[in-house]
């Protein structure tokens, strides 16, 4: 059965769902909990220092699922990178899919009332994630220069057509409200030498050593010879 579509399941019918019992197993009512499928929420160039923000805002109540968060985030970063480089802008999800999606499958098509007629207010199994957005949240924020305004403004608004929810842009300079940015590390490579080379260092190590003892014993030698000469004398 393919994948149903995403009206089938924008409404908040019931209250929030998420419970999965980490510690008290025998408390957990759901077997196994489906797998996230927004891969990514941080991206782009963290370390720089842009001047504005751009907030996609959802303007109704609804629940997105994690797969049109995938593809959203698909479409915005793949706009961007081809017309600002990864480099030039930093892209953050703002929400996360913590509402576990239930279905009580049944069998379609016909005759179908005679094999199986289903049961009333029956529980369901996992199907997928998704997360509840209330007016005026923000699902999407990118950081951006000024030049470079409205190529953002352009890839918000491809998001459009992958969310099922009315949405609208905001342009703002507050940079702070979009939270904490990641770190970026920088990779320091250590450089190896070659083993051949490490031996030849080691012999020529060995052979310096081994002449600068030969050098102390005969000068110890020299010095012996000069005291008896001198006693002789004596």
């Amino acid at each position: 059965m393919g994948l149903r579509p995403g009206r089938c399941y924008r409404t908040k019918k019931d209250r929030a769902y998420s419970r999965t019992a980490v510690r008290v197993h025998r408390r957990n009512y759901i077997g196994a909990v489906p797998g996230l499928r927004t891969r990514q929420f941080n991206m782009g160039n963290p370390a720089k220092n842009f001047t504005h923000i751009l907030d996609l805002v959802s303007n109704e109540h609804v629940q997105v699922r994690d797969n049109s968060i995938e593809s959203a985030r698909i479409a915005i970063n793949r706009y961007l990178t081809n017309h600002v480089g990864k480099d030039g802008y930093f892209m953050k999800i703002r929400i996360y899919p913590f509402q576990i999606l239930r279905e009580n499958k049944q069998a379609q098509g016909a005759h179908a009332d005679r094999i199986q007629t289903g049961m009333s207010k029956a529980f369901g199994k996992p199907i997928g994630r998704a997360a509840r957005v209330r007016p005026g949240q923000k699902l999407i924020s990118v950081l951006i220069d000024e030049a470079n305004v409205t190529i953002a403004k352009e890839a918000l608004l491809r998001a459009k057509s992958r969310l099922t929810c009315n949405i609208s842009v905001k342009i703002g300079t507050d940079i702070e409200s979009i939270g904490t940015k990641p770190k970026r590390v920088k990779e320091v490579k250590i450089e190896e030498k070659p083993k051949e080379e490490e031996k030849v260092e080691g012999k020529e190590g060995e052979e310096k050593a081994t002449e600068e003892g030969k050098e102390e014993v005969t000068e110890d030698k020299g010095k012996k010879e000069e005291a008896k000469g001198e006693e002789k004398k004596k």
